[in-house]
């Protein structure tokens, strides 16, 4: 499941801009293929509009994706399930839910 939202996640964000060759995980909303007037005020800052629309949404996938990794990460370690601040085993539940939880229930605010 986890491997299959990374996928999604990667593909989605790759249609709203592109990989940041400086900063590994990072991405760059890029504008749309479109050709606009860039004398047209109108046309400028319904780009721009667009532009920041894309970069508040993916914020949040770039968020979930390192919440994705980080869970594969901790398949690999051996540590998956296991709450991060107190080390009792995640109720399934909690992973059918949310996969990449990283925390139990009485710490998933935190």
């Amino acid at each position: 499941m986890l491997q299959e939202e990374q996928a999604n996640l990667e593909s989605e964000l790759s249609t709203l801009g592109v990989k940041n060759p400086e900063r590994a995980g990072d991405w760059i909303p890029t504008e749309s293929e479109s050709e606009i007037d860039r004398a047209d005020e109108t046309e400028v800052a319904d780009t721009i509009e667009t532009l920041e629309n894309n970069s508040a949404i993916m914020t949040q996938l770039e968020t979930r994706l390192a919440e994705v990794k980080d869970a594969l990460d901790r398949i690999e370690k051996g540590t998956y399930g296991t709450c991060m601040v107190c080390n009792a085993e995640i109720e399934e539940e909690r992973l059918e839910a949310n996969p990449a939880a990283s925390t139990c229930t009485m710490h998933m605010s935190l």
